[in-house]
């Protein structure tokens, strides 16, 4: 029998909610816990009484039990099974908490925004694609091709970047996202055809609130994203950029924010997220005067990581796996968390953020990786 706490007791205690009342509350569970270790093995032959199960297969070795005011502890009936069971719920809970909080839409409604009427509109404006390959060591290579107008986004390919988002948010081996450019260019932005299409005020804030949904949806993914810039990346394309983790610039590339000489500021989050990556002075400065950012500047505003050596699509596509590569080594189920606690920490209050961190810790502790780490007992130098 694996379980202290009978369920009267985790239903007060709020174990589905916030299980780390275990470490916080030892009198408030008439128990004494020593922070040790099961596996799996250890788990199925535990001595009834002898153990508590937490998210991700992590257990806590506690002393007999005892009996305190309004708690009946009783160990016939309680089975592994139970405990099992138990585990698998809680594990499922934060596991769909953590997957809704990612895919969450902006927009809804309520807010006026009516997804059906502007992909209807968009669909009506067809050229280029969004194409993605999955590759076996989990990197995904996201291509805007376009190129006869500069990778430039058609009403289809906003449809299709959305779909190719909820693919990515599915693939569950997946640990990198390198987003690229056909024809050595990154993308320019909003296909013209389409903008003149959408000229009234509410189309346009439709199309606004749709490539918001996506990008936030892009930069939520449980995967390390990387911008390959090459060439032009100007206006929605500048826009896309800052959708990613990191950003790689090739020679002679460039960031353009070009929205004020179309007498628009940006509407796809650009904004928002470039105050955040390189302040908001210097997001200023590049917006209100539609500075072109080369890769020397963008070094410098903390915009850019890295300026690659090749100026080619296939020789910087190398380079960009190999940089992205130092990042995603690893087991998928790690790497994909640490992305995941990064994003909450980013977004959320601290208070909510440190709980979704828990959550996240528990998929992970006792999992596969960390008990062969255990075994390994790696050596950090």
């Amino acid at each position: 029998m694996l379980i202290l706490i009978p369920l009267a007791s985790a239903c007060h205690t709020g174990l589905g909610r916030n299980s780390e009342f275990l470490a916080e509350n030892p009198a408030s569970s008439c128990a004494h816990y020593n922070w040790r270790r099961h596996n799996p093995a250890a788990l199925a032959a535990a001595v009834p009484g002898s153990a508590v199960v937490v998210p991700g297969g992590a257990a806590f070795s506690a002393a007999p039990p005892c009996r305190g005011k309004g708690h009946s502890w009783s160990r016939a009936g309680l089975r592994a099974e139970m405990a099992v069971s138990l585990c698998k719920k809680i594990f499922q809970t934060a596991k769909k908490r953590i997957i809704q909080q990612r895919r969450v839409s902006l927009y809804n409604v309520a807010h006026g925004y009516e997804e059906e009427l502007i992909k209807k509109k968009l669909q009506q404006f067809a050229g280029g694609s969004i194409n993605l390959s999955k590759e076996d060591n989990g990197i995904g290579i996201l291509t805007v091709n376009n190129p006869q107008l500069m990778n430039a986004f058609t009403g289809t390919m906003m449809l299709e970047l959305q779909e190719k988002v909820a693919e990515l948010e599915n693939w569950k081996d997946g640990k990198g996202l390198i987003i690229c450019g056909a024809g050595n260019t990154f993308c320019s932005g909003s296909d013209l055809n389409t903008v003149k299409a959408i000229p009234n005020s509410q189309d346009g804030m439709n199309m606004c609130m749709f490539m918001q949904n996506t990008l936030i949806r892009l930069m939520r993914l449980p995967l390390i994203s990387v911008a390959l810039i090459q060439g032009k990346a100007i206006g929605g394309g500048a826009e896309l950029t800052t959708a990613c983790d990191f950003r790689l610039m090739t020679p002679g590339s460039e960031i353009r924010f070009v929205h004020k000489h179309m007498g628009l500021v940006p509407g796809w989050g650009g904004a928002a997220r470039l105050v955040r990556i390189v302040g908001s002075r210097a997001a200023l400065r590049l917006l209100s005067g539609a500075l072109k950012v080369d890769p020397e500047r963008a070094l410098r505003l903390g915009l850019s990581e890295e300026t690659l050596l090749s100026p080619e699509e296939s020789g910087s596509l190398e380079e960009a796996r190999a940089w992205l590569s130092q990042y995603t080594e690893g087991p998928a189920s790690v790497i994909r968390a640490a992305k995941q606690v990064v994003t909450a920490g980013r977004e959320l209050p601290l208070e909510d953020a440190l709980r979704t961190e828990k959550d996240i810790f528990g998929t992970v502790w006792g999992g596969p990786a960390n008990l062969q780490a255990l075994v390994r007992r790696p050596k950090h130098k």
